[in-house]
């Protein structure tokens, strides 16, 4: 709850800039956006209060449109062997012992119960709050009588016969009104006040009926819901609270228009004369629930100038106007992912496909049931195969795969050397008995050690540890919660692209570490040698509350004249494990020709 909560704050802050950006927008060309128009921004952007409450990230949505991917040369047909490679080494052996621990992913920060709970007691008082305008609506409608008026009930015939509305829609008066409303999206009905009925002209009369069966024709009372519905989850909020106030100002401008369409130059004249004696009687209580006739008497001052102004657009005026609209929709969708919850989070990296000499592969048969991703990087011939783009730009936790960074921060800081690397046992019982040993650098990386890894970030500290993965650009770069398992199924995520990358970049020590350091690190993930051929590759599980759900295979292979680095990761509610992912990267090598069988 915690994370949410942080996330959602944050969206509410990006909320701000993009509340500015559309009021600048409506600004600058509010001579050429109409009030329809500028009430679709509002909209609009009603929509786009939803997105952080959305249980997906809009990321995914864009993974709809994948490109068009071509079959490989690959067989469909899954081979029913392990190379050689992984058979003829202890690796076979390493496989299939699991270094995992499970955490718990149920507990949360007081601070998260915290702003949960006074986010939950605005909600309250605000709902309370909209409870009691309800009720004094059902209160009104009891106490209101259907229209006996016979020409009133013919003048409103002919307005609904004006509309095109062929729905009864019921009328009712009522002494205990001040401005007509209408209430209902279902079973629409308009209150009249009594007082209009006896004081108003046949004109008048009309055109309040007109200015509700408006808001009608336009379904503002489902909005109004809506807007009701933002307004209780983001009470805190003043600036979304003040675009909604507008956007209720901007529906009963849109209305006064609908009805001035219909209407000649001396009876919009009348039309805001109406509106101007109406004024003084404005309802001293609001309905949340309707849409009346009658607001503030600052928007009235508004509505007055803009009938006063009013003109038919022209045909180039509308399609501008609608251009605007699209365009502002584009926008609005473009950067929807950044208020999603799980976009702040990060958990998708924006790779530039366009750059790179990439070959879609398909890799389905080997991965079955699991949901999963295959990166393969050809060094000398700088081309890409992946299988299952959406997944490879995904972050997930790295879990132990990110030792092998953890340990090249170490060399760099001088907590270990690569000549000694030797850290003793506390004695504290461990889970795996390889763990119960004093350990050096290729022990702790081939057993996958926590708490030698641990220890190492003990000695960094958060700030530090920061600082280097920033240096690199580790996936997301967060480190939050415990520092002892910020790479378990936490806040530290990275991509399967990503991953590759890194490993290109360490290669190619392009951070400018020392090269022995870079060395070491390569030795301690050192699986196999053959004539032709070695391997380097480091698994990694993730465990959450006794289900393996994250498995991860990474690193490299040098065949001949070519270097090639790879990333593996499959993803399932059980048994996703880095040996099973290992299992299938090396499949996958051994069937691509990288790994001999022999």
């Amino acid at each position: 709850m915690f994370v949410f909560m942080i996330r959602f704050l944050l969206c509410n802050v990006y909320l701000c800039g993009i509340i500015a950006i559309l009021f600048l927008l409506k600004h600058i060309y509010r001579k050429i956006l109409s009030p329809r128009r500028q009430y679709q921004i509002g909209i609009l952007f009603l929509c786009l209060l939803a997105v952080p409450f959305l249980p997906f990230s809009l990321e995914s949505i864009w993974g709809w449109f994948p490109p068009l991917r071509t079959n490989s040369f690959l067989s469909n047909t899954k081979p029913a062997f392990l190379p050689d490679v992984a058979k003829t080494t202890g690796f076979a052996t390493d496989l299939a012992n699991e270094f995992a621990v499970s955490v718990s992913q149920k507990t949360d920060s007081l601070w998260g119960y915290v702003l949960m709970y006074i986010w939950f007691f605005g909600m309250l008082i605000a709902c309370i709050k909209l409870y009691r305008s309800y009720q004094q609506l059902r209160i009104l409608e009891k106490s209101a009588l259907p229209l006996q008026n016979i020409s009133a009930h013919q003048l409103f015939a002919s307005c609904m016969q004006e509309y095109g509305i062929k729905r009864e829609i019921p009328v009712f008066t009522t002494a205990f009104l001040y401005t007509p409303i209408l209430v209902g999206f279902w079973k629409p009905r308009i209150y009249i006040p009594l007082s209009i009925l006896t004081d108003s002209s046949e004109d008048n009369l009309r055109f309040i009926l007109m200015h509700e069966l408006a808001h009608h024709k336009h379904k503002d009372n489902l909005i109004n819901h809506f807007i009701n519905l933002a307004g209780i989850l983001y009470w805190f909020h003043p600036f979304v609270r003040y675009a909604l106030k507008e956007m209720r100002n901007d529906r009963e401008i849109v209305c006064d228009a609908a009805v001035l369409e219909m209407l000649d130059a001396a009876q919009r004249l009348e039309y805001g004369n109406t509106l101007l004696r109406f004024a003084e009687k404005n309802a001293q209580k609001t309905f949340f629930a309707a849409a009346s006739l009658m607001n503030s008497k600052k928007q009235i001052k508004k509505r007055i100038l803009h009938i006063a102004q009013y003109e038919t657009a022209s045909k180039g005026k509308q399609r501008k106007g609608f251009c605007i609209l699209v365009c502002t929709a584009l926008f609005l969708c473009g950067i929807s992912p950044t208020l999603s919850v799980y976009g702040i989070a990060q958990n998708h990296y924006d790779w530039d496909t366009s750059s790179q000499n990439m070959t879609p592969i398909d890799l389905s048969s080997y991965f079955g049931d699991y949901e999963g991703s295959f990166v393969l990087y050809d060094l000398e011939g700088d081309t890409w195969q992946i299988y299952n783009i959406e997944q490879a730009e995904k972050r997930v936790s790295p879990d132990s795969t990110y030792k092998i960074y953890d340990a090249l921060f170490a060399l760099e800081e001088g907590i270990i050397t690569p000549d000694d690397s030797f850290m003793p046992w506390n004695g504290q019982k461990n889970p795996f008995a390889a763990w119960n040993a004093d350990q050096t650098l290729p022990s702790a990386m081939a057993s996958s050690v926590n708490w030698y890894f641990q220890a190492i970030d003990a000695q960094l500290g958060k700030d530090r540890l920061s600082e280097y993965f920033q240096k690199i650009g580790y996936g997301n770069e967060i480190i939050t919660g415990d520092i002892s398992s910020y790479w378990l199924e936490s806040s530290l995520k990275i991509s399967p692209i990503e991953q590759v990358e890194l490993l290109v970049k360490s290669h190619q020590n392009e951070f400018d570490f020392a090269a022995e350091n870079i060395e070491a690190v390569k030795e301690a993930i050192k699986l196999s040698t053959s004539s032709d051929t070695v391997l380097y590759g480091k698994t990694g599980t993730g465990r959450v509350d006794g289900n393996d759900i994250n498995g991860w295979f990474i690193g490299s292979a040098q065949n001949g004249q070519h270097t090639y680095f790879f990333a593996c990761n499959i993803q399932s509610t059980a048994n996703a494990t880095g040996s099973r992912a290992a299992e299938i990267a090396l499949s996958i090598l051994s069937d691509l020709h990288i790994l001999s069988e022999n």
